[in-house]
């Protein structure tokens, strides 16, 4: 926890980059929440198929669904979908004719039912 689910338009492919991307989210999203990054997962879904507003061909997305453990106050989720969109934006080179539009949606683990098991493997 948190877990990251990244959606992104398959034209942002050659300039969205993703490595650099979890690197710099990561430390940001375990500050704002209060949590360690050796615990944040981020997983990128490559969407070679979606229809954007009226279907032109000049629009791209990228859509991040953040889960964290729940708990947290809405003023904290604000402060997190805020952070995420700028390290979002500073991890996508400008791509010419093509509007991008990002979006965040912060969800709450239920504390009760979430579970975690870790065995870490002698080298």
């Amino acid at each position: 926890m948190p877990h990251i689910v990244v959606e992104y338009s398959d034209s942002l492919t050659d300039a969205f980059d993703r490595p650099g991307f979890g690197a710099a989210l990561h430390p940001v999203v375990a500050k704002t929440v209060d949590t360690a990054v050796a615990g944040c997962k981020t997983r990128f879904r490559r969407m070679e198929e979606a229809h954007l507003a009226d279907g032109a061909e000049d629009l791209a997305m990228i859509h991040i669904e953040v889960s964290i453990l729940s708990g947290r106050d809405a003023e904290t989720k604000r402060e997190l979908s805020a952070a995420v969109v700028e390290v979002a934006r500073a991890h996508v080179a400008p791509v010419p004719g093509l509007t991008v539009q990002t979006t965040v949606d912060v969800r709450d683990l239920d504390r009760d039912c979430y579970e975690k098991h870790e065995v870490v493997h002698p080298a």
